[in-house]
């Protein structure tokens, strides 16, 4: 769906009056912030143990519950996620304290994770405030001016297997324990990341101790990087698709960068579920205060959002090409349409 029939599906309200009329949903509550918490951690905790309690017993099918584990893990970091944006709970204290414990289990600094992520709110589909919090993103034109080896690194980094195989990996286990992006922005950022070091070397020794090193590792690599994996998916499908939009100053506008540059990524259930509903992304970034458990809601009472850049899990795997923005198309392209056009010119 273009962007000109997608704003049809929801006239005559531009981005910035839809960002009015969903505002008022912005209601966390504190009691439905802890149960949707409690029903994340309980389950993953024991399917945590259940697999370490199979595998010490030599029943190695015991692996197969990494897989439902990981989607836990994944949905609390969705929940760290509203955290973040002070959108789980009503208390910002609350919000701030179980955004730093689940950090510790999802391997990100909380602090440091949320002041990236505002920034990324901040400037999203803006083509002059890059580079917090997102997929790197060049246009043609930058990509043109690279000279040989730059065009070559950008292209593995673009990568399937790098981008979601090694990328994952290296962000949560390795990037992640240095404030990468903030090492000379004050020492919160350096206090946060620390401390969340901290506490994760305590809970793998506890853990350690325990179950053994030999299952730990068996249980919690799996886990960490199925739940990675699908963390960085989620966030590329959510703006690396076609028709997403990038703006320079001063023609880019927040509101319509933030409803129109965002995919819905209409899932299945139980995916929708496990993913805390950040595949309604483009409401999130129209009102990042709206909790995630009230995203259905708004999507129920305004149907005429639903069909905003909206795609399917089977659409989704055609953005896996998509890696440079042609701003004489307004759409993202492959390296492929790339080469195509440099031959025709």
């Amino acid at each position: 769906m273009s962007h000109t029939e997608a704003a049809a599906g929801a006239a005559p309200r531009d981005a910035r009056a839809w960002a009015k009329t969903i505002a008022t949903y912005s209601q966390p509550s504190n009691t439905r912030g802890a149960v949707e918490f409690a029903i994340s951690l309980l389950p993953f905790a024991l399917l945590w143990a259940a697999t370490a309690v199979l595998l010490s017993n030599g029943y190695w099918i015991g692996l197969a519950l990494t897989i439902p584990a990981a989607g836990f893990l994944v949905r609390l970091f969705m929940i760290q996620h509203d955290c973040g944006h002070g959108a789980c709970f009503r208390s910002s204290h609350a919000n701030d304290w179980v955004g730093r414990t689940v950090g510790v289990m999802t391997l990100t600094p909380y602090s440091v994770w949320k002041r990236t992520h505002a920034l990324h709110h901040a400037g999203s589909g803006c083509l002059d405030h890059r580079g917090f919090g997102e997929i790197a993103t060049l246009t043609v034109e930058e990509y043109n001016a690279l000279s040989p080896w730059k065009r070559f690194k950008y292209r593995l980094y673009r990568h399937p297997l790098v981008l979601f195989g090694i990328g994952p990996a290296f962000l949560f286990i390795l990037d992640h324990r240095l404030p990468s992006g903030m090492m000379r922005r004050g020492w919160q950022p350096w206090i946060s990341t620390m401390g969340t070091n901290l506490a994760l070397a305590a809970l793998v020794a506890a853990l350690i101790w325990l179950v053994g090193w030999k299952v730990f590792l068996l249980v919690q690599l799996p886990i960490t990087l199925i739940a990675a994996t699908a963390g960085v998916w989620l966030f590329f499908v959510q703006h690396q698709f076609e028709e997403t939009t990038w703006e320079r100053l001063p023609a880019w506008q927040r509101q319509h960068a933030a409803l129109h540059g965002s995919s819905h990524y209409d899932l299945p259930q139980p995916l929708r579920w496990f993913t805390a509903n950040i595949g309604v992304h483009h409401v999130h970034h129209l009102s990042a205060r709206i909790p995630f458990y009230r995203l259905g809601r708004v999507l129920r009472d305004h149907p005429e959002l639903r069909d905003i850049n909206r795609m399917t899990l089977l659409d989704s795997l055609k953005t896996i090409p998509l890696a440079l923005w042609d701003e004489t198309q307004n759409r993202m392209i492959s390296f492929r349409e790339y080469r195509r056009a440099q031959a025709v010119a």
